[in-house]
Order: C-alpha cells, then structure tokens, then sequence
C-alpha cells in the first residue's frame, strides 16, 4: 500500500491527476468514526509532514494526525484506504 504521505504528494504535484474532486476521511477519537471532508477545505503545512488543519462548524480549529486518514475518494470513487 502506498503511504499516505505519497498520495498527498501526488495531489499536490501531479496537476492532471489533481484536476480531480477528493474527499479525505479520517479517524475521530471524540466521535468515534470516519469524517469524510473535502479535500480542498484541508490545510497541510509544507513544513509539517505529520499533520493537517481544519475548521470545524463553529470554526475551532483542529489539527489531526495523518495517521489518522483511513481513506481517500478521487471524485466519489475510494481509492485509497488503510483498515480502521
């Protein structure tokens, strides 16, 4: 399996294989289940390889692991995913 480090890396650089809609569904301990969010509503640091940021409804920042991410879907179709 392709770590996922090397997927966002494609994303990020592959600009024909990027053109795509991608969906990010990761771990949450407090609700215990997948979220699934838009790629594009995601923020990674280039400097920081071990985590990304959201904004939750009532905009509260969160930073999660990427060991969390359990699946990627590339417009709707899961093409990526790691066992929860």
């Amino acid at each position: 399996m392709q770590p996922i480090h090397e997927l966002l890396s494609r994303i990020q650089w592959d600009k024909d294989f990027a053109l795509a809609d991608f969906m990010i569904g990761f771990y949450d301990r407090v609700e215990e289940h997948i979220i699934r969010k838009p790629l594009k509503e995601l923020q990674f640091d280039k400097n920081d390889h071990y985590f990304f940021h959201f904004l939750d409804d009532e905009y509260e920042e969160h930073c999660v692991p990427l060991h969390r991410i359990k699946e990627v879907f590339r417009n709707g179709e899961r093409i990526w995913h790691r066992e929860h």
